[in-house]
């Protein structure tokens, strides 16, 4: 949906977002991919998709209610971008359909893997086990309710999957109809049961298909004439950035507890449903037209990601083993390490242990006396948590600013904010307004009598299951004119005073991170008018404000060169006459899901390169504590500039970006295929097995 508003080409962050999740789908369907690779790709889809709807098409409901005043300051017509979306979404779901039907189940099929669905599929043996397994497993899960309108109307939970069932009561001569639904417990039990099998052959069943094959024990009074799968996503938008008053934390908890209870935001339902049924659930649930998705046979196909693989490692990808960073990891002084030059990892190419190291050296180094770091989003189990409750067990100052309005990870985070203080921890929670977005941990180390301060910056959280499977730099350092900056950032988030000194170096969310941006473009502006070569290079997970992409225009219709590598939303268009000639923009979706942020202005040869936890989008750039930090080692500057390279040289997994959408492949006139994903493991263990050579 292309939009042009106070001169500016430019296309709907939800539009484009969709645009990001059908090159997931695009893997899904992709022959060159490994079978149980798009079955998890398939999960990737369906997963991404649900948060969508939770989230911003929740919120793009609320606006089509909101009054002509409020709609008037809006950018776009709310009702005509959410009937876009639907049309958008509905193409997607019946290619998904067809993919999952026509190419993923008949190739399970010739390598073994049978989805069986209906009884004639299944031999004596099988019936029986799913009618031993319904008895034994799920009959107290299954919750058959008949409907009655105005008088019968249950509780539909957020996410959960049901059967619509048709009935018609055997005593009944007449061709009476009656309704029911019945719950499939995908909560409580897998959804995939694998069934007894002949040699070499894996049958399964859907649990869905079990309670289907099932059904007739829940309803002895009636013929069973259909069943239909449906499901209705909640609103989860906790709706409370932009409260500046009261017990935030309070309000998180009791958000988090209606969050389950949240009006519809979609009601999703088997596009073979009949209309009189559907019309039915409509009246019964109090739907509206713009809750309505249909979809194929079955929902929550985000538990694709627990399909069973049965040991068959040819149909998934190659392993590629995390690098160990030996220059850290098998470091005999730790510390010592970091004093004598920077070092940066990159995962999930190289092993997260560097950073665990860090924090859990640090616990126990009795000339550590202060630690300090920032929680976005943490692993369920956590060394480094674990490292920090130690670390106050051995006399350290720990302190941890907890992000309590992470997307779905507020409640984990609070539980792990009460864990941490009832450790002694020192824990700061989220103020009203702003998010905490930033990377960063800080030790402070008693040295000669001295304090030294080591940080480490990064552009990921400190997650160490993320860690395996997202793309982010993190880099170690004691330059002080980093480690200071890093320790004003800190001294903000635990005081909420505004530091005396400016910020020099680190570019810093609600500070100078957008002012520096935008000087750092208008230079580059500079310099290609005055004859001199001027190029961004620019790397990142959504490009979607207004601001920045006007001054990208600006810069491009000046000469400025302009390469992008956009993984998700990218509200620019690219190669528009007029506006955007010198732009390129790709985005890459493989393996690894790419998180990292690199901004790289020429400044006529000498490379003015950061790193970043901060998207160029509106919230990112306006209203987050985000930190942009800059890579002066000479060393890391040109493996940045190398990876980036890479990225853009990739002809193999990188789509262009237009106006259009189409997700077209990146074709090249070289005769050798660039992965860059690939690439980047193999550059970086050459690296490796190098040193150690020299070693």
């Amino acid at each position: 949906m292309k939009e042009i508003k106070d001169g500016i080409p430019y296309i709907h962050r939800d539009v484009s977002w969709l645009s990001f999740n059908y090159r997931v789908l695009q893997e899904a369907k992709d022959p060159s991919v490994p079978l149980l690779e798009r079955v998890k790709f398939m999960a990737i889809y369906s997963s991404n998709l649900d948060e969508f709807f939770r989230v911003r098409i929740a919120n793009l409901r609320n606006l089509v209610r909101v009054g002509k005043k409020t709609k008037r300051q809006l950018e776009y017509v709310p009702k005509q971008t959410l009937k876009k979306i639907h049309k958008i979404i509905n193409k997607q779901q019946e290619e998904y359909s067809e993919i999952f039907e026509n190419q993923i189940i008949p190739q399970l099929r010739d390598h073994g893997i049978n989805l069986l669905r209906t009884a004639d599929q299944l031999n004596e043996d099988q019936r029986e086990y799913i009618e031993n397994y319904f008895q034994d497993n799920m009959l107290p899960f299954v919750q058959p309710v008949l409907l009655v309108k105005k008088k019968i109307r249950p509780f539909l939970n957020n996410a959960a999957l049901y059967l619509s069932v048709i009935l018609h009561p055997k005593d009944e001569s007449a061709n009476k109809i009656e309704y029911a639904i019945v719950k499939i417990p995908s909560d409580h039990l897998p959804r995939f049961l694998d069934l007894p099998s002949l040699h070499n052959q894996h049958d399964l069943i859907m649990l869905d298909d079990v309670v289907r094959l099932s059904a007739r024990w829940l309803f002895p009074g009636y013929d069973i004439q259909g069943m239909f799968s449906l499901k209705l996503t909640r609103d989860a938008e906790l709706y409370i950035d932009d409260e500046f008053s009261g017990d935030l934390i309070a309000k998180i908890r009791r958000s988090l507890n209606k969050r389950n209870v949240g009006p519809a935001s979609r009601f999703v339902y088997d596009r073979e449903m009949p209309e009189h049924l559907l019309d039915f659930l409509i009246e019964t649930f109090e739907l509206e037209a713009f809750d309505l998705l249909p979809e194929g046979r079955y929902h929550n196909n985000f538990d694709f990601f627990s399909f069973p693989d049965f040991g068959f490692t040819h149909l998934k990808n190659t392993p590629l083993p995390p690098l160990p960073y030996t220059p850290l990891e098998k470091s005999r002084d730790f510390f010592a390490s970091i004093r004598e030059r920077d070092h940066m990892i990159h995962v999930p190419y190289h092993s997260y242990e560097s950073v665990v190291r860090f924090f859990e050296t640090a616990a126990v180094d009795p000339a550590v006396t202060h630690i300090k770091i920032v929680q976005y989003r943490v692993a369920k189990k956590s060394r480094i948590m674990d490292a920090l409750m130690n670390a106050v067990k051995s006399g350290k100052q720990v302190s941890v600013f907890v992000e309590v309005k992470a997307r779905f990870d507020e409640e984990a985070n609070l539980v792990w904010g009460e864990k941490l203080e009832k450790a002694g921890v020192s824990v700061h929670y989220s103020f009203p307004g702003v998010k905490v977005h930033s990377k960063l941990g800080l030790i402070s180390r008693l040295e000669d009598g001295k304090t030294r301060l080591y940080t480490y910056l990064s552009t990921g959280n400190f997650h160490e299951g993320t860690a395996k499977v997202y793309s982010d730099y993190g880099v170690f350092t004691t330059d002080e004119r980093l480690t200071r900056e890093a320790a004003r950032v800190f001294s903000f988030l635990e005081t909420v005073k505004v530091p005396a000194q400016e910020f020099e170096h680190l570019l810093v969310g609600q500070f100078n991170l957008r002012n520096t941006l935008i000087r750092l473009i208008d230079q580059e502006i500079e310099n290609a008018r005055a004859g001199l070569p001027a190029e961004i290079t620019l790397k990142m997970n959504s490009m979607q404000d207004r601001d920045m992409i006007q001054k990208l225009y600006q810069a491009s219709r000046a000469g400025v060169k302009i390469r992008m590598v956009i993984r998700g939303i990218c509200s620019l268009i690219p190669q528009l006459e007029g506006y955007s000639e010198n732009i390129e923009a790709y985005s890459i979706v493989d393996r690894y899901l790419e998180h990292s942020r690199i901004f790289i202005f020429h400044q006529n040869g000498q490379d003015a390169i950061y790193l970043s936890s901060a998207d160029w989008m509106v919230r990112n750039l306006s209203y987050r504590i985000e930190t942009a930090f800059p890579i002066y080692d000479p060393r890391l500057r040109q493996e940045i500039l190398d990876f980036m390279d890479t990225q853009l040289r990739d002809n193999v997994k990188a789509r262009i970006l237009d106006g259009k959408q189409t997700n077209q492949y990146r074709e090249t006139d070289a005769d050798i295929a660039v992965r860059a994903q690939s690439e980047t493991y193999y550059y970086l263990k050459r690296k490796l097995d190098s040193s150690l050579t020299i070693a």
